[in-house]
C-alpha cells in the first residue's frame, strides 16, 4: 500500500529530482571553480558599475589649481576612488607623453611627479571626478596651463565656470581651448590635447 503511494508521486517529482541530482557535482573542484568565478564576475560587475568616472587635469601649478577650483568654482572635494590607489601612472600611460606638456622642474624625475594619489580630487558631478594633477608647462605670456586628453573634461568645467559667472574666453571649439580669468586677475588656460 505505501509503495503505490510513494509511486504514484514520483512521476510528479520526477523534475525535481532530476534538478537535485548535479549537488554531488556542484561541491566537486570544478563545481566550487565555477561558482568562484562566477562570484569573482558579479564582484567586479558591481565593483566597476560602481566606481566613479575620472577625469585627469594637468596643470603647471597645483596651489593656483587648487585656490581656482575650490574658491572661484566652488568644487568639493573627493575621495579617491578605490581603483586609483595602485599603478595609476601606469595605467594612465604617462611614460609616453610628450615632454612639450611636462614640467621643466629638472630636479625630480619626470614619473616621481605623478604620483597615484598626488594632486587633488573634486567632485565634477555625482559619479564623475576629476583629479588635478602638475606636469603641464607654462602657457604663452606667462599663463597658467592647464592640459587634458579628453574633451568632455573640459566641457564640464567649461560649464562649471559659465555657472559660477567667472570670466572667459573660448578661443578654439576642436581641440577645445579657453582663457578663464581669475578673480585676482590672473589667466588660466585651458587646452585639450588631442591624441
Amino acid at each position: 500500500m505505501t509503495f503505490q503511494i510513494y509511486s504514484n508521486l514520483l512521476p510528479q517529482w520526477a523534475p525535481l529530482a532530476g534538478f537535485f541530482l548535479p549537488i554531488d557535482g556542484l561541491f566537486s573542484t570544478q563545481g566550487v571553480m565555477v561558482m568562484l568565478l562566477v562570484a569573482y564576475a558579479g564582484a567586479m560587475w558591481m565593483f566597476l558599475s560602481s566606481a566613479p568616472k575620472v577625469y585627469t587635469l594637468m596643470v603647471s601649478d597645483l596651489e593656483i589649481a587648487r585656490q581656482f577650483f575650490e574658491g572661484e568654482l566652488q568644487l568639493r572635494a573627493a575621495e579617491v576612488p578605490l581603483h586609483y590607489y595602485y599603478n595609476y601612472e601606469q595605467t594612465l600611460g604617462l611614460s609616453g607623453i610628450d615632454p612639450l606638456y611636462m614640467s621643466t622642474d629638472f630636479g625630480r624625475p619626470a614619473m616621481q611627479q605623478f604620483g597615484g594619489t598626488d594632486g587633488f580630487w573634486y567632485q565634477l558631478k555625482k559619479n564623475v571626478q576629476l583629479h588635478v594633477i602638475g606636469g603641464a608647462s607654462i602657457g604663452d605670456k606667462n599663463r597658467q596651463r592647464h592640459v587634458c586628453f579628453d574633451h568632455d573634461c573640459l566641457e564640464q568645467i567649461l560649464m562649471k565656470v559659465q555657472t559660477r559667472y567667472v570670466k572667459y574666453k573660448i578661443r578654439r571649439e576642436k581641440p577645445l581651448n579657453f582663457l578663464v580669468k581669475t578673480y585676482e586677475g590672473s589667466v588660466i588656460e585651458f587646452a585639450e590635447v588631442s591624441n
